[in-house]
């Protein structure tokens, strides 16, 4: 298993929320993919979530730095965030 703190776009503060969700490990975040943690993360801390945090996910998931995500897909997050999120 690979930790979080290993993806370019997860420090210790996110890391530490994403265990607090029951996401240990890459794998587990990958598998339940960027928009799902971001939304579980909302419930439990709604102030701390932002579009920002949602393209680190993302970029996690893809295994590349967020500024890497394609406009398209920064579109699509964005579209998300404000609909599901905000």
């Amino acid at each position: 298993m690979t930790p979080l703190i290993e993806s370019p776009n997860i420090g210790k503060t996110l890391a530490g929320k994403l265990e607090e969700i029951g996401i240990n490990n890459l794998e587990e975040l990958k598998k339940t993919g960027s928009k799902e943690a971001v939304t579980k993360l909302a419930v439990k801390d709604w102030n701390g979530v932002c579009l920002l945090m949602l393209y680190a996910l993302e970029g996690a998931v893809q295994d590349i730095r967020w500024h890497g995500l394609s406009q398209d897909r920064k579109d699509e997050l964005q579209a998300f965030y404000r609909s599901e999120i905000l």
